[in-house]
């Protein structure tokens, strides 16, 4: 756990912020600090435990981190936006995009956990890691130089060590999609104990198994990106192209054909297009400059 400073008041930290603010108060001013979204209603019970809980997290940090509280009865359409399903979830944002979430009630030190995270992403000092974050480190490194196999043995011996590793369960299902074994990708998703079912290694792997099932359904790039160019309004086409794209690995070109599709119809096939840039950006790490240009763009268009 790392040392945090004094504490501020918690009047200058902790806010609580409608649609008409939210851009400045979270998005503006995360470009700066760190700043905390706690998705809240009045009929919630949990949240009743959870808000102040947060606020002494956030309080504690003495300034390095700040909190907005957003009700949702009042302010469904931030809700909708950022797929609020339900409360109470919780965002940090960093540089105007959530870099990490949680729905539902924690203890109070995994809060203190998440808020050390939210500092981390800053610049400040990382909060103290866990024994087996070499080797979760040493097969990432695998994994990305193509040794899918080698990945996956280590990926699964953490996992066996430690049953609760999110990071060793998402990185497993991601060598399997790898090597093209995506029944076996799933099985380890839904093998994942519930505990850390929605933690984020485990999203993101189950995001990239989704584009890799969609690679099957996906046209040859070539002829959508013709049928494109001939006809810019032809919004299927450049969906397609999308998702082609996104299965074949070119995420920033499939991202900038989605944002191209939301600017022009926001709502077309029911929002397909914004649907889409969240499960490529769900499949990336958090801090791949695709991801950050992407929603960096898409809350401009958003909150604009």
């Amino acid at each position: 756990m790392i040392e945090l400073g004094g504490q501020a008041p918690a009047t200058d930290l902790i806010k609580d912020v409608s649609e008409a603010d939210f851009m400045a108060e979270v998005v503006e001013m995360s470009q700066t600090i760190p700043v905390i979204v706690d998705f809240w209603a009045p009929w919630c019970g949990p949240c009743k435990t959870l808000g102040p809980a947060l606020e002494a997290a956030v309080t504690k940090a003495g300034g390095a981190v700040r909190m907005a509280k957003v009700n949702v009865d009042e302010n469904q359409g931030i809700a909708g936006q950022l797929r609020v399903q339900s409360v109470p979830t919780v965002y940090a944002f960093w540089q105007g995009q959530p870099i990490d979430g949680f729905q539902g009630n924690v203890s109070g030190s995994e809060l203190n956990e998440f808020v050390a995270r939210a500092v981390a992403a800053a610049g400040g000092a990382a909060p103290e890691e866990d024994g087996l974050a070499e080797a979760v480190a040493a097969a990432d490194e695998m994994l990305d130089e193509g040794d899918a196999t080698s990945a996956a043995q280590t990926f699964a011996a953490i996992a066996e060590e430690d049953p609760t590793n999110a990071a060793a369960f998402g990185g497993l299902a991601r060598a399997h999609i790898a090597l093209g074994e995506l029944e076996q990708a799933e099985a380890v998703l839904n093998g994942a104990p519930a505990e850390i079912g929605t933690a984020a290694e485990i999203e993101a792997a189950h995001a990239q198994l989704a584009l890799a099932r969609q690679a099957a359904d996906a046209g040859p790039i070539g002829e959508l990106e013709a049928a494109v160019e001939a006809d810019p309004a032809n919004h299927q086409a450049r969906y397609d192209l999308a998702v082609a794209l996104a299965a074949s690995g070119q995420s920033g070109e499939a991202v900038d054909h989605l944002l191209e599709l939301f600017r022009r119809d926001a709502e077309w096939n029911e929002g397909a297009a914004k649907t889409q840039l969240f499960t490529v950006f769900d499949a990336l790490k958090p801090n791949d400059p695709v991801v950050l240009s992407g929603r960096r763009k898409l809350s401009s268009m958003i909150f604009a």
